[in-house]
């Protein structure tokens, strides 16, 4: 809880953005722009490193095209089926209050390989570009996850972590898209970690123990009545 509280804060939010401005400047090197831009999504501070300095293009009307997508685990769906309500960050209700989309802070996710993607809430700036319908969100199960991981470990070389793999999920999922569509897009995604201290959760995914998991809808209704009620 600690480590997701801290992502959802504005100003590790604003000092993530970093990662995004590079991406920009070494795009601009290549003579290219982003059609899309993809990251995973747990408290949000990966993916808004990442979008938020290409956000800013789309909401001054410099691209109005761009599309941002936040990934999350279907297993843990703040976004795209939390509320967007006053909560607390933190499980035990210490934290001041924050306007994001969540599953209640009492929700209890499911075993699931998805690193550190597995918050309850979003953070407050994600969400409300998420409200006011700048950025999109999709979620995904960690089966097919898995299986675009190894894909681009096979491919590039490299063994993503469970995080970024949900990302790449989604990238795949776009160039495939564009490719039936006979269109040509520049599709930007955040590798942003490795894999290598969780080698377990790809042996358990080649011997076929994974299995996917979607968080029933009855157990977060039930964590949503835990949100405190807030007047205004």
């Amino acid at each position: 809880t600690k480590y997701s509280l801290g992502s959802v804060l504005n100003h590790v939010l604003m000092h993530q953005t970093v990662i995004g401005l590079e991406a920009k400047k070494q795009l601009a090197r290549a003579d290219d722009e982003a059609d899309i831009v993809i990251g995973c999504a747990g408290g949000g501070s990966n993916f808004a490193g990442l979008s938020f300095p290409f956000a800013s293009d789309k909401l001054t009307g410099k691209r109005k095209k761009l599309r941002i997508i936040a990934v999350e685990p279907s297993a843990c769906p703040s976004l795209t089926k939390g509320k967007y309500v006053y909560d607390f960050g933190d499980t035990v209700g210490l934290t001041p209050l924050l306007k994001m989309h969540t599953l209640g802070h009492t929700f209890i996710p499911a075993p699931l390989h998805a690193g550190g993607l597995r918050y309850h809430g979003m953070a407050p700036l994600v969400c409300k570009l998420y409200d006011e319908g700048v950025i999109e969100a999709v979620a995904v199960p960690q089966v097919a996850t898995f299986e675009a991981a190894l894909a681009f470990a096979r491919t590039e070389g490299i063994i993503p972590a469970p995080e970024s793999a949900h990302a790449i999920r989604v990238a795949i999922d776009e160039a495939q898209r564009a490719k039936r569509e006979g269109k040509k897009r520049t599709i930007l995604f955040n590798l942003s970690g490795h894999g290598h201290f969780d080698l377990g959760a790809y042996e358990a995914y080649l011997a076929g123990r994974l299995q996917d998991y979607e968080y029933p809808a009855e157990k977060i209704e039930a964590a949503l009545r835990s949100v405190p009620k807030v007047q205004g």
